[in-house]
């Protein structure tokens, strides 16, 4: 692991050098990987099962955390990303403390997306709330990539991984967690 500082000078857009401080971390060999695996790339993957959600936002990130944090904590720096298996329901990352935040999320998804059967939607054959739950599935997107540090999700204090579940009658939904790193 070898710190470094990179500096770049620049009158313009800078007022000051901006410095970026960045850590390497190193392979001796990475054709080679021990019986434990500790100097080598590593990868983990797991299918995480998520309980039937009521329409809305919800915080996953305890859950999600409770189902990967054994394989999680094998890692020192490496990425975790999250894949979504439907597309009725999305992922993202925002505030974590204040339920206010969610709902008020899901007013803004049902005042911009119209449903119902006067919505201009040609696709009902799953009901009149299926197509709006496509196009918020795809507001927000079904995946996510978040960096891992000393074995933890490498997330602002703030922030917590949401699952927006846009159905008026949800199906349990299934998530792919994929870590990779050293």
């Amino acid at each position: 692991m070898q710190p470094s500082s990179l500096f770049l000078s620049s009158a313009k857009p800078f007022a000051t050098p901006l410095r970026v401080t960045a850590t390497l971390y190193t392979v001796a060999d990475p054709n080679s990987m021990s019986a434990a695996g500790a100097t080598g790339p590593k990868w983990a993957q797991k299918t995480i099962a998520l309980p039937r959600h009521t329409r809305g936002c919800h915080l996953v990130t305890r859950k999600i955390v409770k189902e990967i944090e054994q394989d999680l904590s094998q890692f020192k720096c490496g990425l975790a990303h999250l894949f979504l298996h439907h597309t009725s329901a999305s992922l993202t990352i925002n505030e974590n403390y204040d339920s206010d935040v969610r709902e008020d999320t899901e007013t803004f998804l049902n005042q911009i997306v119209p449903e119902g059967r006067s919505a201009p939607w040609k696709h009902t054959l799953e009901g009149p709330d299926d197509m709006p739950a496509h196009i918020k599935s795809s507001m927000f997107g079904c995946g996510l990539t978040i960096p891992i540090t000393d074995g933890k999700l490498n997330m602002g204090q703030w922030q917590g991984i949401w699952l927006c579940e846009h159905r008026d009658i949800a199906t349990p939904r299934s998530i792919v967690v994929t870590l990779n790193g050293i």
